[in-house]
């Protein structure tokens, strides 16, 4: 649910990827350049997020130790939920930028709007039904399940700070 917990910055990350599109290439479907550069800066944003997430996890188990006697907390369970959780993060940013790039290709602003409102509402629900998967589900760690799915807002604010970017 990165997005509603961000504000603007994913959209506007995405928008920034997708105002540099060739025509040619913002209604096929393809990945333009720019959007390229800032999936490939997600990906890295989920990752490090998820290194960081996983060092957590074990030094809680290891500081105590009743929790690793807890099946909710064993080690595979939290390695699959934080990439499931990594992976639907990944893919809603994805999907987002491929509607950007449509939307910014589309010359009919009402056609736009509604493409984007009907993308977020798909989005949105993928990620609900991820929350409720890895809640449901005994093999995923809820935790480190919905955890990733704000990797990718952290990433772009982090990054803003560091490079200043505006």
């Amino acid at each position: 649910m990165s997005e509603t917990n961000t504000g603007n910055e994913v959209i506007n990350s995405a928008e920034n990827a997708a105002a540099n599109t060739p025509q040619d290439n913002a209604g096929s479907g393809k990945l333009s350049p720019a959007l390229k550069k800032e999936l490939r800066n997600i990906f890295i944003y989920i990752l490090i997020g998820l290194c960081i997430m996983f060092a957590v996890f074990f030094v809680i188990i290891c500081i105590f130790p009743e929790i690793k006697s807890n099946e909710e907390f064993e080690y595979w369970k939290i390695a699959l939920g934080g990439i499931g959780g990594g992976g639907v993060a990944f893919l809603n940013f994805l999907l987002m930028g491929l509607t950007v790039q449509k939307v910014a290709a589309d010359t009919n602003q009402e056609r736009a709007r509604s493409r984007m409102k009907l993308s977020y509402t798909y989005r949105y629900l993928m990620q609900v039904a991820w929350i409720v998967i890895a809640i449901l589900v005994p093999c995923f760690n809820y935790i480190s399940g919905i955890i990733p799915l704000l990797f990718p807002s952290f990433g772009i604010k982090i990054a803003s700070i560091i490079f200043k970017k505006n």
